[in-house]
């Protein structure tokens, strides 16, 4: 029955112990989080693992009302009297993902509407599905700045709508372009106000039109070849400056939504062309305009100019990046080359996307004739990601990201997919967790958005704030109510003034301190700061884990502070128990049968350090807590340091003393002492027994004589050895070497002679050979009859020419 109870509580243990590492559980609360909270109100706000107890029969004389469920549970709350809110989500819209060809309308969020009733601290987990939406409309609005510096780019632009329609055609089938130009505010001294300047503000003879601050030239429309014809009907202008007017023209063409034609569905671009700087927002105050831009439209119905251009000053950046992405307008940046020698504004521009939710900054060609392929590259490398922002209050609601790629994994922290194609579907989790402050608001309800920075089409959430109890509006009082002293409320009692206790039974004094019957010893704390002093009683705090208690009567002692061992108390409660010292409030551990220690890790059982050879941890380790802790760890190892690479093995251990003792032989041989002093006896045999025994070891060597000799041994526990050796070693028969070298000798006789008779018989084919070609080459040989010419007899005849016969 013990061990299945122990099984029992290392469950219970284990499932409290999983449960708070659950991503998205709150985090684990303190030990007086949830029942220092008086009233039913006050508990949920606590943490969004409080409950409170409402329930009539409850022992709130014992226990407070504000607990963990489970221990409201075990302590007799009944279900119908827990009052536990939950969070809740709703779906108020959400129509599914769908393309332009689909019947309906496009939609690219989903859901589109949440509603959320929500404890503070509890995260909710929100799915937010985005898919860029193929054939998605596009609306494209050029703002070109029409200073004469920019004059040589109006010719390239003609064509411009034509370009731009084929080839946005081949993104998307519904495509709107619109035109707007500017210059500067008509005052000094941006621009010379000479009436003879006004009318033609060019140098150098040029024709000019006169400046103006920014005109409507062309709301977006579907016939893109009246771009070309108003480009044409343009000519450029000029001012005194070199920084332009350019965001008084952004925010006009911004904020002017009916004006400019902007679709509330639809993508919306727009291109930023010049060569030049910007005015920012405080250089109005040179013309002596000190009204701060308000943001909003101020469009002429007439002329379709900016007619508080003279009025109010420039915008400043922060305030246009808030309009653009409260519009959902996506900047371009275009700036154009200037002449060598002048100033490159492409630096005022380069660093403008830090400032901007979305926006790209690209240089233009000498006469802008790379718009098209700009505003293409630009528009792929938005429609390839995706990133999501929220416009909830940080100080209000946390909301953490996952996001869920093309690749499938979701990626926590992070607010954006990359590398995608139109059509692609990606997911974003949001973990959404509302502080405490929200309950201090007046209003309990909250509307924020979230949704992808490129379009305007996003998730609207609207959170209702779960800070009160719904039976906190109804009072009960009575004189047999709280004893007559309070109100009853959640069925727990609220005290009237200078009353306290659980059932208002206590005297409350004016100048309130710590109730020395609460306090443990030399503490300054009641209740040893885990649990309540009610009318000089400790009322302690319970723990998340059931199996944890604090208990004593100042709260003192607990079942959990024990030395721990593998992560549990006192090794857990199959090796002992965390007890504590009343009397100095000290843990400590009760160790079981079988087990000792601080912290009960030590098991008491020597068995596990014998080695084979019956040895505790091989005579060369000692045993502490079950295991065998090696003199020598650098020599010694194993469960019971029975390994040791460096040491000779067994059979080399009772090799002299079998020598010795069997053969004569060996180290021991003229030493008698040393071999009488061997431990084991030798049995000796003919021929070894139990040769192939699994437990028997066998040994062979080689003598002094060179003979081999072989015995076996077998351990026999404690210590003790069983040896056994062959009578007889085994040796090689001695060769005769006489007759040996006598062998070699006639061997080497023979040989020779051998050598010799193949020699001559060599010699004699060789000999017969050339003998016979001879006598071939006599035979055939036929000789001249002629005489020789060098050949001269032996003999002169000499005659007397006196002499006569």
């Amino acid at each position: 029955m013990e061990i299945w109870r122990s099984c029992l509580v290392c469950v219970i243990w284990c499932l409290a112990t999983c449960w708070a590492q659950d991503p998205l559980a709150p985090a684990a609360i303190t030990d007086s989080m949830c029942t220092t909270a008086k009233s039913c109100d006050e508990c949920i706000v606590k943490s969004p693992q409080c409950g409170w107890c409402e329930s009539k029969g409850f022992d709130d004389d014992s226990y407070s009302r504000c607990d963990l469920p489970e221990n409201l549970r075990r302590r007799g709350c009944k279900e119908d009297g827990l009052n536990f809110p939950k969070n809740k989500l709703i779906e108020v819209e959400a129509k599914p993902l769908s393309d332009a060809g689909d019947a309906g309308e496009i939609v690219q969020v989903n859901p589109q509407k949440l509603f959320l009733q929500m404890r503070p601290g509890e995260p909710t987990r929100v799915q937010l599905n985005i898919r860029q939406a193929e054939d998605f409309p596009v609306d494209l609005y050029y703002v070109m700045d029409l200073s004469q510096s920019m004059a040589n780019d109006l010719d390239s632009l003609k064509g411009l709508g034509d370009k731009l329609a084929k080839v946005m055609k081949n993104i998307t089938k519904d495509f709107r372009l619109g035109y707007g130009a500017f210059v500067d505010k008509v005052k000094m001294p941006y621009v010379d106000i000479l009436e003879r300047k006004l009318q033609n503000p060019c140098l150098h003879g040029a024709v000019c039109v006169p400046p103006f601050g920014f005109r409507n030239v062309l709301p977006l429309t579907s016939e893109t070849n009246r771009f070309s014809e108003e480009i044409g009907k343009v000519d450029a202008s000029g001012n005194l400056d070199n920084p332009e007017g350019g965001l008084d023209a952004l925010m006009q063409a911004t904020v002017c939504k009916e004006e400019i034609g902007w679709r509330d569905r639809a993508r919306h671009l727009l291109l930023y062309s010049t060569d030049a700087p910007f005015h920012i927002a405080g250089d109005g105050k040179l013309a002596g305009i000190v009204k701060l831009n308000d943001g909003k439209c101020h469009m002429d119905a007439v002329s379709m100019e900016y007619s508080a251009s003279s009025e109010q000053d420039y915008p400043s950046i922060s305030q246009l990046s808030g309009k653009m992405q409260e519009n959902s307008i996506f900047p371009i940046f275009a700036i154009g080359r200037v002449p060598p020698g002048s100033a490159d504004p492409m630096a005022f521009y380069r660093d403008l996307p830090k400032f901007f939710h979305e926006s790209e900054v690209n240089r233009l060609t000498e006469d802008s004739s790379n718009v098209v392929e700009l505003v293409e590259d630009v528009y792929r490398n938005i429609t390839s990601g995706v990133k999501v922002e929220d416009d909830a209050p940080a100080d209000l609601f946390g909301v953490e990201y996952t996001a869920t790629c093309v690749d499938g994994i979701p990626h926590k922290g992070m607010q954006e997919c990359s590398g995608l194609q139109l059509g692609d579907n990606v997911t974003f989790s949001l973990d959404i967790t509302m502080t405490n402050k929200t309950c201090d608001m007046p209003m309990k309800n909250f509307t924020f958005s979230v949704g992808p920075t490129a379009f305007k089409e996003s998730l609207q959430i609207t959170i209702q704030a779960i800070c009160d109890c719904a039976c906190s509006e109804e009072r009960v009082e009575g004189p047999d109510i709280c004893n007559g002293n309070g109100t009853q409320v959640c069925g727990g009692c609220q005290c009237f003034p200078q009353r306290s206790g659980a059932k208002c039974t206590c005297d409350k004094e004016e100048a309130e301190g710590i109730d020395p019957a609460c306090v443990w010893q030399n503490s300054t704390v009641e209740c040893s700061d885990r649990g309540n002093c009610e009318c000089g009683k400790c009322l302690c705090n319970t723990r998340t884990n059931p199996v944890e208690e604090i208990y004593g009567d100042q709260c003192q002692c607990d079942t959990y502070s024990c030395e721990l061992y593998k992560k549990l108390p006192c090794g857990g409660p199959t090796r002992g128990d965390c007890k504590c010292n009343n009397v100095t409030g000290l843990n400590y551990c009760q160790c079981k049968d079988g087990w000792s220690g601080s912290n009960c890790g030590c098991e008491e059982n020597s068995k596990k350090c014998i080695s084979p050879d019956g040895l505790v941890c091989s005579n060369v380790g000692v045993c502490e807590c079950g295991k065998c802790s090696c003199n020598d760890t650098k020599k010694y190892r194993g469960a019971t340091c029975q390994n040791c690479d460096s040491c000779p093995s067994e059979c080399d251990l009772h090799k002299p003393c079998v020598q010795c003792k069997v053969y004569k032989t060996g180290k021991y041989k003229d030493n008698p002492e040393a071999c009488n002093s061997c431990p084991h006896e030798v049995e000796v045999f003919e021929e070894l027994p139990n040769r192939e025994s699994t437990d028997r070891i066998s040994c062979v060597f080689k003598d002094e004589n060179n003979c081999n000799f072989e015995f076996t041994y077998r351990k026999l526990g404690e210590g003790n050895i069983e040896l056994q050796a062959v009578e007889e070693p085994s040796c090689p028969l001695v060769a005769d070497v006489l007759w040996i070298i006598i062998g070699i000798i006639i061997g080497i006789i023979l040989v020779g002679i051998a050598l010799l008779l193949i020699w001559r018989l060599l010699t004699y084919i060789h000999d017969r050979r050339e003998f016979q070609q001879f006598e071939k080459e006599r035979t055939n040989a036929q000789w001249e009859a002629g005489e020789n010419p060098i050949y001269k007899p032996s003999t002169s005849v000499f005659k007397n020419p006196t002499y006569g016969k």
